[in-house]
């Protein structure tokens, strides 16, 4: 799997988890069904919200190669509040499936991020 962060804007800046942490973390954690509907990202800019620059066709392309070859087996996490840490490619590909829920795990408390107030750019990949 490529290097990829869970972004959060927040009052002390940008924080960014490690995705390859996040699933370390949550690998024991009980897996349950979720409503894809209950998934709010899928209603907001998720992808590029942190962009600064409109997304292009050959942005969203990119995004859907990944949805192609994503595994439903593996669960979605969501951090304590249920908001999405983890996962849009599969709940996209769930919803193209014409699927009503997808498989999830929830922290009951977000772990820290590992960076805070850092520029998108200077995240090491």
């Amino acid at each position: 799997m490529r290097k990829q962060y869970n972004l959060r804007k927040s009052e002390d800046g940008l924080k960014a988890w490690d995705v390859h942490r996040l699933i370390e973390l949550s690998k024991n954690l009980p897996i349950k069904n979720i409503l894809l509907t209950d998934v709010k990202e899928v209603n907001e800019p998720y992808w590029f919200e942190h962009n600064i620059d409109l997304p292009t066709c050959a942005d969203v392309l990119n995004h859907m190669k990944l949805v192609e070859a994503t595994n439903l087996r593996y669960p979605i996490i969501l951090c304590s509040d249920g908001r999405l840490m983890d996962g849009m490619h599969r709940v996209v590909k769930a919803l193209l499936k014409g699927y009503s829920t997808i498989k999830a795990v929830q922290f009951e408390i977000t772990p820290e991020p590992d960076f805070v107030n850092i520029a998108i750019d200077d995240l090491p990949y």
